[in-house]
C-alpha cells in the first residue's frame, strides 16, 4: 500500500513538474527581457572581467557543470542519467545564452531539480514513519559529497537519502538537549533540559502545555519533517527571475568566485543584497549547501560576543526564551528576517562552529540586537602595562575592525577616516610612552582601498603601497605622499585567515619594508581582487537590447591588487613573519578554498626604500617563541585540537555508531571541562588596561578599562543551583585567554629588547 500510495504521489509530482517546465519553457519565450539581460551580462562578462576569457566551449562546459554545483552541491539530487540526458547543453551554452538569449536549459534543469527533491521528500517522510532509527552497527556516512560521484539510478538515489537521513539523525540526537528532570506547575508538565552544548545551563522548555510531552524520537522526527518542508517549500517559492539570477551568478562564477550577477528582487534591496546584511547583530550571510553560513562579521554584537566566527553555520533561530526554528535548508532572505528585530531584543542563535571537531557539535549563542553604529566600527585601543623584568613596561594594542571613511564631500576637509581616526590614538599612545604597539587586523575583512594606502603612510616615509592591474594590464601605482610619521616605534601586524583585502595591502606593504612584524595565522583571506557594479539598464540601453522590467546588475572582477614587492596578495596572502599555530591552518578558509580563483602571480616591484627593522632579528625571535609555545598551556590545547581536526579530515566519513559516537562526545566535553578547571585555576597575572577611545584620546590621563560583551550566556542564571560546582558557575569564573594575542604581546617585549635604540626612531639601514 505504501508503495502504491508513494508511486500514485510520484506521478502527480512528475506531472506538476512537467507543467512547470513548460510553463517556463513559455514564459522565457514570451517576454525577450531575460533572454537580453543574458546576452548583455555575458558580452559584459566578456569585456570587462580581468581574465578577458571569451565565452566559448570551454567555458560553457564549466558553465554546465557550475550550475549543478550550485543546485546540487551535495551531489544528492541529480543523476548520473539526469547529466547525460542534459549533456549536449554544454557545449551549446555559450552560443545560447551570448547570442541567441536562449535560457530555457536554466529552467529545464531546475524544474529537473525540483522533481528529485520532492521525490526525496516523500521518500525520507516514509521513512520517518517506518525506520526505527537505531545506530548499534558499523555502517558509515561521509557528509560532505562533493567530490564523490552522484547517485546512477533512482534506486541508488534512495539509498543514499536514506544514509543521509540515519547521518541527521544521528546529528541531532547527539545535540539534542538532554530532558533530566520534571516538575509540575499548576497542574502542567514542565522539562528542565541540560544542553549538551551549554553544560549545566538549565533552561525551561517551552512544552508547557496540557497535552503529552513528545519523546525524544518523536520530537527529532518532527525537527526532521519540517526541515523538510523548509527545503521543498524553499524550492517551491523561487520564481523565474530568481532560477535565472541562480543561472547567471552560475556564468559569472565560472569567471571567479567574486563575480555576480544581481537579479531584479536582489537589486530592488540592494543593501542587503549586496553584503547579505544582518541589522541588528553584524554579520554577513552566505547560503553554502543548505546551511546560513557566517561570511563575514562586522563590528557590531555578534563581533562583541567572541563566540561567533567566519565559517560557523547557523543551524536554529531563536527569538527571546521561545523555541528554536530550524533553518537548515530555509532560504537565506527567510533566515534573515528571523535573526533581524527590533533594537533591545534578544535572539538565539544555534551555531555549528566551523571549527569543530566532532560534526554534531552545537553551541547556543545568545545576543542582543543592536544598531550597528559607526562608533562600533571605529578604531579602539588599549594600554596595557606589563611586569618586565626590574621595569615596567607598555604597551599598545589598536584593533581595527574595518577601513572606513565619510564619503561626504561636503565634510572632506573634517572628514572622519580611519587614518585620522588612528593618527589619534597613535599620537595619544605616544603621550602615555608606549613601547611598542599592535595593531590587530584579525577581525578586519577590508573596505576602503584608499584607507589602507593613507595608514600604511602613518608608519613610514613615503613611498608606493599598492599596485592595481587592470583588465587591460594597465597598471598603477597608489603611494604614500607624505613623507610624516604618526609612529616610529616597534611595530606588530596581528593577522589571521579573516584579514583580507585592505588588510592584506596594509600587512603586505609594511611586511616589504620592513617596518612591521607580521604574526599570526598560516596565512590571511588572500583576496587579492577587486570588483565593479556594472548597472544593466545602461549598457542595454545604449545596445538597444529593450527590456520590461528592472535588468538588475554584473559585479565582476575588474582588478588585481599587488603588493609594493610585486607580489600579489591574490591566493596565497601574507605570509607572516612568525606564524602562531591554529586550527583554522586546516580549515576550508579563504581564497583557495573557494571555486576557480583566480591564480597568484607578481609583477615588476616598485622602488622601496627600505628600513631592515625585522630581517636581523628574525631568527632570535622565531627560537624565542618556539621554546614558549612548546610549554605554553594553550598551545598545548590547540596542538591537541590540530590534531584531532587534521584526523577528522583524513578520515573523511562518520561511524553511525550511538554508542560509539556518544562516547567519542563524552570525551570531548570532559576534556574541555578539564581545561576549563586548569584555567580556573591556573595563576593568570592580570595587567593594568586602560581603554583608549576617540572620545576620550584628547583627555589627560588614563580610563580603566571595562570588559564589553553582548553574549548573555555567561550572564548570572535567574535560577542559580543549588551545586556549588555547577558548571554554569564554573562558567562564569573561567578567564578568557586570547592565546594569539597573549604571545604576540610576548613577541613584542622580545622585539622591543632586541631593537637598539637607534632603530626605534626608524633609522634607515639600506
Amino acid at each position: 500500500m505504501k508503495i502504491f500510495s508513494y508511486l500514485i504521489f510520484l506521478k502527480l509530482a512528475l506531472a506538476l513538474v512537467t507543467a512547470r517546465a513548460a510553463a517556463v519553457k513559455d514564459s522565457a519565450n514570451s517576454d525577450h527581457t531575460e533572454g537580453n539581460i543574458a546576452r548583455m551580462a555575458s558580452k559584459l562578462l566578456e569585456r570587462s572581467h580581468y581574465s578577458q576569457r571569451q565565452l566559448d566551449d570551454e567555458v560553457s562546459g564549466k558553465f554546465f557543470d557550475r550550475y549543478f554545483e550550485i543546485l546540487d552541491g551535495q551531489h544528492l539530487h541529480f543523476l548520473q542519467s539526469d547529466i547525460a540526458e542534459f549533456e549536449p547543453y554544454r557545449t551549446k551554452l555559450d552560443e545560447m545564452t551570448e547570442v541567441a538569449g536562449d535560457t530555457k536549459p536554466a529552467h529545464l534543469i531546475f524544474a529537473r531539480m525540483f522533481e528529485r527533491v520532492q521525490q526525496r521528500v516523500v521518500y525520507v517522510n516514509e521513512l520517518l514513519k517506518a525506520e526505527k532509527f537505531e545506530f548499534t552497527g558499523n555502517d558509515r556516512y561521509t557528509p560532505n559529497r562533493k567530490d564523490l560521484p552522484r547517485p546512477k539510478t533512482l534506486e541508488e538515489a534512495r539509498q543514499l537519502w536514506r544514509q543521509h537521513l540515519r547521518f541527521e539523525f544521528l546529528q541531532e540526537k547527539l545535540s539534542a538537549p538532554e530532558i533530566h528532570t520534571a516538575k509540575l506547575k499548576d497542574g502542567k508538565p514542565i522539562f528542565i533540559q541540560k544542553n549538551g552544548t551549554n553544560k549545566g545551563v538549565d533552561t525551561i522548555t517551552s512544552n508547557v502545555t496540557n497535552s503529552a510531552p513528545l519523546t525524544q524520537k518523536e520530537a527529532l522526527i518532527k525537527k526532521i519533517t519540517k526541515r523538510y518542508a523548509n527545503l521543498e517549500r524553499t524550492l517551491k517559492e523561487l520564481s523565474d527571475d530568481d532560477v535565472f539570477e541562480i543561472y547567471m551568478t552560475a556564468l559569472a562564477r565560472v569567471y571567479d568566485p567574486h563575480s555576480d550577477y544581481m537579479g531584479r528582487s536582489q537589486f530592488e534591496n540592494f543593501n542587503i543584497s549586496m553584503k547579505l546584511s544582518l541589522i541588528g547583530i553584524g554579520a554577513l550571510l552566505e547560503s553554502d549547501d543548505g546551511y546560513c553560513k557566517i561570511k563575514e562579521l562586522m563590528a557590531g554584537p555578534a563581533m562583541k560576543s567572541k563566540k561567533i566566527q567566519p565559517g560557523d553555520r547557523i543551524v536554529a533561530v531563536a527569538q527571546g526564551d521561545k523555541e528554536a526554528v530550524d533553518v537548515v535548508d530555509m532560504k537565506l532572505n527567510k533566515v534573515v528576517e528571523l535573526i533581524r528585530g527590533e533594537k533591545g531584543t534578544e535572539v538565539r542563535l544555534t551555531i555549528w562552529p566551523g571549527d569543530a571537531v566532532d560534526p554534531s557539535v552545537r553551541k547556543v549563542v545568545t545576543l542582543i540586537r543592536d544598531v550597528i553604529k559607526l562608533e562600533d566600527q571605529e578604531a579602539k585601543a588599549k594600554v596595557i602595562e606589563i611586569p618586565n623584568k626590574k621595569e615596567t613596561v607598555r604597551l599598545g594594542i589598536i584593533d581595527l575592525p574595518s577601513f572606513y571613511a565619510d564619503m561626504d564631500p561636503a565634510k572632506e576637509k573634517e572628514r572622519k577616516s580611519t587614518t585620522a581616526d588612528v593618527a589619534k590614538l597613535l599620537k595619544k599612545l605616544n603621550q602615555e610612552k608606549v613601547s611598542g604597539i599592535i595593531l590587530d587586523l584579525r577581525r578586519n575583512g577590508g573596505g576602503l582601498l584608499e584607507e589602507a594606502v593613507n595608514l600604511t603612510g602613518l608608519f613610514i616615509t613615503n613611498g608606493p603601497v599598492v599596485l592595481v592591474k587592470d583588465h587591460e594590464g594597465e597598471i598603477s601605482t597608489m603611494s604614500d605622499l607624505d613623507s610624516s610619521i604618526a609612529y616610529k616605534g616597534p611595530l606588530i601586524i596581528l593577522t589571521s585567515h579573516f584579514s583580507a583585502s585592505a588588510s592584506e595591502i596594509l600587512a603586505g606593504a609594511l611586511q616589504d619594508y620592513g617596518r612591521a612584524l607580521i604574526v599570526g595565522d598560516a596565512s590571511t583571506f588572500g583576496k587579492g581582487t577587486v570588483q565593479r557594479v556594472l548597472y544593466l539598464n545602461t549598457y542595454m540601453d545604449q545596445n538597444k537590447l529593450p527590456y520590461t522590467y528592472e535588468p538588475g546588475a554584473l559585479k565582476p572582477t575588474t582588478a588585481k591588487f599587488y603588493r609594493a614587492g610585486g607580489s600579489s596578495t591574490q591566493l596565497r596572502g601574507v605570509i607572516p613573519d612568525l606564524k602562531l599555530p591554529t586550527v583554522l591552518d586546516y580549515a576550508e578558509v579563504g581564497e583557495a578554498s573557494m571555486e576557480n580563483p583566480l591564480p597568484w602571480d607578481v609583477v615588476s616591484s616598485a622602488v622601496l626604500q627600505k628600513w631592515n627593522l625585522v630581517k636581523p632579528h628574525l631568527p632570535e625571535l622565531q627560537k624565542r617563541s618556539d621554546r614558549r609555545l612548546q610549554n605554553d598551556k594553550e598551545y598545548a590545547y590547540i596542538r591537541e585540537d590540530i590534531e584531532l581536526f587534521k584526523k577528522t579530515l583524513a578520515d573523511k566519513s562518520l561511524l553511525l555508531n550511538e554508542q560509539a559516537r556518544q562516547k567519542e562526545k563524552k570525551e570531548i566535553e570532559a576534556r574541555d571541562e578539564t581545561r576549563k578547571k586548569e584555567r580556573k585555576a591556573r595563576k593568570i597575572p592580570e595587567p593594568k588596561i586602560f581603554e583608549v577611545t576617540l572620545k576620550n584620546a584628547g583627555e589627560p590621563g588614563l580610563q580603566p578599562f571595562v570588559p564589553k560583551t553582548n553574549d548573555l550566556a555567561t550572564a548570572k542564571s535567574e535560577h542559580p543551583a543549588d551545586d556549588p560546582d555547577d558548571e554554569s558557575a564554573l562558567e562564569e569564573k573561567v578567564p578568557v585567554i586570547d592565546a594569539a594575542l597573549e604571545e604576540s604581546k610576548r613577541i613584542l617585549l622580545d622585539y622591543i629588547s632586541l631593537l637598539p635604540e637607534t632603530d626605534h626612531a626608524l633609522s634607515k639601514v639600506e
